[in-house]
């Protein structure tokens, strides 16, 4: 397995695993399946043209052979006072490809980035409460949680809590 930093060129297997994440986990993540469907794969190729520019924005790819097996995106935060932080979003493993360490792999690459990143003190991140597995691999690689928030997502008519997590990169 490869983790690398996707460009413009996987843009088309970028997007294609993004709406796949969102049609079978809609409830995991903050964008719908037809908010990125109507946005198109243009716009994605802009986003990962605009990432490859600015260090603290990428999004991770985990390749098995040649096929993009697992996504996670890495933001940190522009504004001066906020600067200390970053934030890791749209983490997704296929349902077949669980189990076998990508998202542990993709989850230490963002680390690793986070680290080499200058003045950076913590990577936060969300999770709905249903995704246990998820929980417990940030848990594994010391994310803290700080906080829940209720009825952060809604889908239909139902509501999903998410568990607020961070992961301290110097002594507090």
């Amino acid at each position: 397995m490869e983790v690398r930093i996707l460009t413009e060129a996987d843009a088309e297997v970028f997007w294609n695993i993004r709406l796949r994440a969102l049609r079978d986990n809609p409830e995991s993540f903050g964008a719908s399946y037809e908010e990125i469907l109507e946005r198109g794969i243009a716009s994605t190729a802009q986003g990962l043209r605009r990432r490859e520019t600015v260090g603290g924005d990428v999004t991770f790819g985990a390749f098995q052979e040649r096929s993009l097996v697992g996504i996670a995106g890495f933001r940190r935060e522009e504004e001066a006072k906020k600067r200390h932080k970053a934030h890791i979003w749209g983490m997704y493993v296929p349902y077949e490809m669980r189990g076998k360490g990508i998202g542990k792999a993709l989850l230490q690459a963002a680390i690793a980035h986070a680290s080499s990143l200058p003045d950076l003190e913590q990577i936060n991140l969300s999770v709905v409460l249903v995704n246990k597995e998820a929980r417990l691999l940030f848990i594994s690689q010391g994310f803290e949680t700080y906080g829940i928030e209720r009825h952060a997502l809604k889908l239909q008519d139902h509501y999903f809590d998410q568990e607020l997590m961070t992961l301290w990169l110097t002594p507090k």
